[in-house]
């Protein structure tokens, strides 16, 4: 029985000694696996990545949208007199002058018509000089001159006065229909594709239009904005005419700079939308009527704001965040809020302050913590870039 006992005792001690040489083990492995996890970031290297420094600037609030653009003025020549075209004196797509001959139409029946009302006149002016020294001779014949042939003398130089009168009006008449039979451009602009061909018989009664012509300097863009937004513009456009650039449809390239000119007087309920038009010089004819651009407005400027750009703003499932570079050069993480992003720069409302440094590329490779070394990001030059753009002209 006693023998019984004492095998049961050294079983225990065994069991109770293996299970603390399996702990102290495990421990000890713990350990040596934590310190070396530890040596090894110890001697990790730097992750690489490009950081800016978040940079306070006053940063232009542009409001982006498609328009159209149309003519200044747009008119279609047609003619005032009938007859035959007899010379075009244009070429399809110049550019012309208001007062530049466009077509000539055959003006003698308008030459003759000139020539018979000038006729006219001299025949008329003979008559009234005859009339006029026979009211002379009445006049001085006195008491041998009866009252009724004075009278009738009067009234003939008074009917011969006014016939005059009527020769000036109808030589006038035809002198205009004369001019009109040489079409001449009413404004600036630039001719469009002929309608009629030279030989052909045109009347003032036709709607046909011989030629159409645009105006082009200056040259508008129509386009639309949120209904909400119209505060904000009314507001800019109490101050002075905003800013608006017109742009390639793709927003890379800018075409122009004009300002804004009209607000359309209601809102289109269908759409939620008001029709905005703007004026653009046009000097060097980068618009042309009927092109396609996107536009900006500039509506507001914030003044002195936190600006980043858009490489370090990135995207979580928390919202955005960005990651900042401290004085150890280790990237920590930031929620940010943005309430502004154009032409590669982003404004923060809250998360980073001006002087920080953000990682603008390699942040796949980071996370809280991680050592960096850094470099000037090349996306530091898209501000002056917009900067260029929005100065141009």
């Amino acid at each position: 029985m006693s023998n019984s006992r004492t095998i049961g005792w050294v079983l225990l001690i065994a069991a109770v000694g293996g299970a603390g040489y399996f702990g102290w083990q495990k421990y000890t492995d713990n350990k040596l696996a934590a310190e070396a996890a530890q040596r090894r970031a110890a001697v990790r290297p730097a992750v690489p990545v490009k950081t800016a420094p978040v940079e306070k600037a006053d940063f232009p609030v542009y409001l982006l949208s498609l328009g159209t653009v149309q003519a200044f003025n747009t008119v279609q020549v047609r003619t005032r007199v009938d007859g035959q075209i007899t010379k075009m004196a244009f070429k399809e797509g110049q550019f012309v002058k208001a007062g530049d001959t466009l077509v000539e139409i055959d003006p003698r029946p308008y030459q003759a018509a000139l020539d018979q009302a000038k006729a006219k006149k001299v025949q008329d002016e003979a008559n009234i000089a005859n009339a006029n020294l026979d009211l002379q001779r009445y006049t001085k014949l006195g008491e041998f001159a009866t009252r009724q042939q004075l009278d009738t003398q009067r009234s003939t130089v008074a009917q011969l006065t006014a016939q005059i009168a009527a020769d000036d009006a109808a030589i006038f008449n035809a002198e205009t229909q004369l001019d009109y039979a040489t079409v001449k451009s009413p404004i600036d602009g630039v001719v469009g594709l002929r309608l009629v061909d030279i030989g052909n018989i045109v009347n003032a009664a036709t709607q046909t239009a011989i030629v159409t012509i645009t105006q082009i300097e200056p040259i508008t863009v129509i386009f639309t904005a949120p209904e909400d937004q119209l505060p904000d513009i009314k507001a800019a456009l109490a101050v002075a005419p905003p800013k608006a650039i017109a742009l390639s449809t793709d927003g890379k390239r800018v075409l122009s700079t004009g300002t804004l000119a009209l607000i359309n007087n209601q809102v289109d309920t269908t759409s939620g939308t008001i029709r905005l038009k703007a004026v653009f010089d046009n000097k060097d004819h980068a618009l042309w009527p009927g092109q396609s651009v996107s536009t900006r407005l500039l509506v507001r400027t914030l003044k002195d704001a936190a600006v980043v750009p858009d490489e370090a703003v990135q995207h979580g499932t928390d919202g955005l965040y960005a990651f900042s570079v401290n004085q150890e050069n280790k990237a920590e993480l930031r929620k940010i809020k943005v309430s502004q992003s154009v032409d590669g720069k982003s404004v923060i409302d809250d998360g980073l302050s001006p002087g920080q440094q953000v990682i603008t590329g390699g942040q796949y490779k980071v996370s809280p913590g991680t050592l960096v070394t850094t470099a000037v990001a090349s996306s530091d030059q898209p501000k002056d870039q917009l900067k260029a753009k929005v100065t141009q002209e």
